[in-house]
């Protein structure tokens, strides 16, 4: 079977190859790791004892990480714990956050590339963030002696569809897999109708919720604040992890409300770094003074500008805890929307759009709990963030019920680690 998905994989890089290229041109992606990629030249593991593989895609995943790993080190110290991803952005953000822990870009589900990774890295258990089910890596694992876990599990509709058609194949592999923590009991069924064993999965919750920052007066926001001369006095209106067309929207939304709303601030943030430029020109053809995050100096001489472009990698988490009106992005066109509890964390008003279908269970319990708002155009955020402005009390309330139940939601991380912990022994 091996070799069968190894002529695939290798298929799918020759007729990818023409995009990866532009894309490492044009975009500076898919330039970085391919020792580890497709050889497995992963850093060579020399401690001696337990180590825990963790694999995380990208930047959501990345930050699911945290909590779990605050609670595997701490109560087990002697472990070691060294952690894999995928996209570049997942990777710089790992490195800056988790340092000096072993950070590597995972290797492709080349059985060559896999097998020389295991070795270098000898764990004893791969744990998988959400749902990357790569069946040579998994046997790899497995052949080592090493279990697998799936954390923080989910299955959209889309995805299920997708693996139904190759049923046997999952099946077959999920029944390998000795733990599934999923987020709710709708991703266990899912899990269980594809072929998991019944009593390796466990509903945990979402791991997003324990590692949301809820105090604004942490270090790093205040930081911030301070980088961008936000006052006290002003009101900030963030759109984050944004895709096309939301930074026009949000623009939009500002130019009719700031002069009637002279407090109002905008800050943009585009979920891609390769948009960066992009968002810069159309801010820039707006005529709207505005700024640069990476060109903001600490100490320097306060601007005029009301509106900032964020093109640094990793800073989102700590921009939410300046918001007080939130629209959370990827939600306007076919992507599924983005983490919405770091800004309900905070106690934002929050918006979205109306395509959240990556986080459906999150959204059901917030509108269920009139803690957000779905905005279906420009036009419902433009009156969203109205009517926040002209009733605070309305925007106050949103938040504090957001944030209530950020709270009540935690604890995953730890079910999750006792579990990590019980497949150790």
């Amino acid at each position: 079977m091996s070799y069968l998905l190894n002529l695939v994989y290798l298929l799918l890089v020759v007729i990818f190859s023409p995009w990866l290229i532009f894309s490492a041109i044009r975009k500076g992606k898919y330039r970085e790791g391919w020792g580890a990629k497709l050889f497995g030249r992963v850093p060579l593991r020399e401690e001696e004892g337990r180590c825990i593989w963790l694999h995380a895609v990208s930047v959501g995943e990345v930050n699911v990480l945290a909590p779990l790993l605050m609670r595997l080190e701490q109560q087990h110290p002697q472990w070691v714990c060294v952690i894999s991803t995928t996209t570049k952005t997942g990777f710089d953000l790992a490195r800056k956050k988790y340092a000096p822990r072993s950070v590597f870009y995972c290797p492709l589900d080349f059985s060559w590339s896999v097998r020389r990774a295991m070795r270098r890295i000898r764990p004893d258990l791969l744990v998988l963030a959400e749902l990357e089910l790569w069946p040579n890596l998994i046997h790899a694992a497995k052949r080592r002696g090493a279990k697998v876990a799936v954390i923080n599990g989910r299955l959209s509709d889309h995805s299920v569809r997708g693996y139904r058609r190759i049923r046997p194949l999952v099946g077959k592999l999920l029944r390998t897999v000795d733990l599934v923590a999923v987020q709710n009991q709708e991703y266990a069924h899912r899990f269980v109708e594809l072929g998991a064993r019944e009593q390796s999965v466990h509903v945990t919750g979402s791991m997003k919720f324990d590692g949301a920052q809820t105090d604004r007066n942490n270090s790093k926001t205040q930081e911030l604040a301070k980088l961008a001369c936000i006052s006290a006095a002003d009101v900030v209106f963030l759109a984050g992890s944004t895709q096309e067309p939301e930074e026009a929207l949000a623009l939009d939304t500002y130019r009719q409300l700031a002069d009637e709303y002279s407090r109002l601030r905008l800050i943009v943030t585009p979920r891609h770094p390769e948009r960066f430029g992009e968002v810069a020109d159309l801010l820039s053809q707006s005529g709207i003074p505005w700024q640069r995050r990476s060109e903001l100096v600490a100490n320097g001489p306060a601007s005029d500008a009301r509106v900032l472009l964020v093109d640094v990698v990793g800073e989102l988490g700590a921009w939410w805890g300046t918001a007080h009106i939130a629209y959370v992005g990827g939600s306007m066109g076919k992507r599924g929307g983005q983490n919405m509890i770091e800004p309900a964390a905070y106690a934002a008003a929050v918006a979205f759009g109306p395509n959240t279908r990556n986080f459906r269970d999150i959204v059901a319990m917030m509108l269920d709990r009139d803690a957000a708002v779905v905005v279906q155009d420009g036009r419902q955020l433009t009156s969203f963030v109205r009517r926040c402005l002209d009733d605070p009390k309305y925007a106050s309330r949103l938040g504090r019920q957001a944030q209530q139940l950020v709270l009540e939601q935690a604890g995953a991380a730890d079910g999750t680690s006792a579990m990590i912990a019980a497949l150790m022994v």
